[in-house]
């Protein structure tokens, strides 16, 4: 006899999502969580950082509109942006999370778990037994190694998302997706912001992107220093910071936010006890059971496969039914696109960076396509010369790029970059995982005048079937 079906470790949106949708299908759950119930995205990341975004995104708009910008007299009240974001994390208070766990008959677990042996666990000298156990522990934030730097108390995303006051001049260490939006976010609320980045911002997306975003951070007064590294941080008693940076530059700040990468939180699980290595990312199948077990899965950041919430809770959802269906004994899809595998996680993974002007991207870039060995073609378009761009703002500026598949002519890969553009994502993230005919996008008719028209433009300049 065991005491659970199901024990999950972690109780944040993609422990909470493993948890449901195996409860769902008839097995008994418990949740351990050893912080607050919700975990990062609730309290730490998602929404605060984009709450903290919003007000800025929303007044910038105002201001590209004739008409509505001489109705702006002011500048955003900081103050209150902070109270609102503070709205959506309850006050980093649990309650409702807990509630909404009593809600689905999960039982929570407070404290921190270790695998013991096979199929066991210990939370604060209790042991608890399962049919199964997932391991949905998250990453953890890291710091670069630059001397002087974990001394000088820096921000992590976290003290970045739940700060109380604005500081009036900040560093960010990272040209990446955090560190891109949170200089946006603290910009907007009058810091004076320095981003540095290594290699640019936003690798791994189309170049365009972070060119254009670069752009428009420098346009907003965020000093982009690009190819420059720091090499020693020093705290002063002032509780002022002094950068170094290789080009033998300085740069004095009220705070610095290293937002640079993340670990897997596997350090104190206990996985020795199972022949795993601490603290490394888990290596998964498509059903997100963990390799050489058969009790052991891993979802969401933890497996390193995606490090999105949405992405890892489509992995819950995977992962959730595939645990009930092999306890319950009942059959199990795993074909590709089959119910209890995520593969949308290997070519079809949406994304939106929140930065001004926003970057939404699905699929492969054409870059990755090509070193996947595709016989690809690109095609791009300027977004501000669509009508529906033009109705949305003055002056708009954008870029949209598709990356077609001319073996099978089907969409692999879209990134649209401009202001609202993150709403327009899904119509291309459906193109990519129902590997929709270029022909049959013809018969997709966007309503005008909406941004949307930019996808008969991408298919006009791709050419009309014959």
């Amino acid at each position: 006899m065991t005491d659970y079906d199901l024990i999950v470790i972690g109780a944040g949106a993609v422990g909470e999502n493993v948890a449901d949708y195996a409860r769902k299908r008839g097995l008994t759950v418990a949740i351990v969580e050893a912080e607050l119930v919700g975990g990062e995205c609730s309290y730490w990341a998602c929404m605060p950082s984009k709450a903290l975004l919003r007000s800025g995104h929303a007044l910038a708009a105002a201001e590209r509109l004739d008409g509505a910008k001489q109705a702006v007299t002011g500048e955003l009240d900081a103050a209150r942006v902070l109270a609102r974001r503070n709205s959506f994390t309850s006050g980093w208070k649990d309650d409702g999370q807990v509630a909404w766990l009593d809600s689905a008959d999960i039982s929570l677990i407070r404290g921190h778990a270790r695998i013991t042996g096979e199929k066991t666990i210990e939370v604060d000298g209790r042991t608890y037994t399962a049919g199964a156990i997932a391991v949905v522990t998250g990453s953890l934030h890291t710091l670069p190694d630059v001397p002087g730097l974990a001394e000088a108390t820096p921000w992590g995303t976290r003290e970045a998302t739940s700060a109380q006051q604005v500081p009036e001049s900040l560093l960010v260490i990272g040209g990446g997706v955090s560190g891109s939006e949170l200089a946006t976010a603290w910009a907007s609320l009058g810091s004076t912001v320095t981003l540095v980045a290594r290699h640019g911002l936003l690798g791994g997306m189309e170049p365009f992107a972070g060119e254009l975003v670069g752009q428009a951070m420098r346009d907003l007064g965020i000093d982009v220093r690009t190819g420059v590294n720091p090499t020693r941080v020093d705290r002063g008693d002032d509780g002022l910071v002094t950068t170094t940076f290789d080009d033998g530059t300085t740069l004095v700040t009220s705070e610095v936010l290293a937002a640079t990468g993340r670990a897997a939180h596997t350090r104190d699980l206990g996985l020795e006890s199972v022949g795993l290595t601490p603290g490394a990312w888990l290596d998964v199948d498509d059903t997100m059971l963990v390799a050489g077990t058969d009790w052991l899965y891993a979802v969401g950041d933890v497996n390193h496969r995606v490090l999105l919430t949405h992405q890892g809770k489509y992995q819950a959802r995977a992962a959730g039914e595939a645990i009930a269906a092999r306890l319950q004994g009942t059959p199990l899809h795993t074909e590709p696109w089959g119910a209890h595998v995520a593969t949308a996680d290997h070519a079809a993974v949406p994304q939106v960076t929140f930065t001004d002007p926003e970057v939404a991207s699905v699929g492969l870039t054409e870059a990755v396509a090509r070193e996947r060995g595709l016989n690809v073609r690109a095609v791009e378009y300027e977004l501000g010369n669509v009508a529906g761009a033009s109705l949305q703002a003055d002056g708009y500026s954008g870029r949209a790029k598709m990356v077609v598949d001319e073996d099978r002519k089907v969409v692999v890969g879209v990134t649209f970059v401009g202001q609202d553009v993150a709403e327009m994502l899904h119509a291309a993230t459906i193109a990519v995982v129902g590997e929709v005919p270029i022909d049959r996008l013809w018969h997709a008719v966007p309503a005008y005048p909406t941004m949307n028209e930019i996808w008969l433009r991408l298919l006009e300049t791709y050419g009309r079937p014959e």
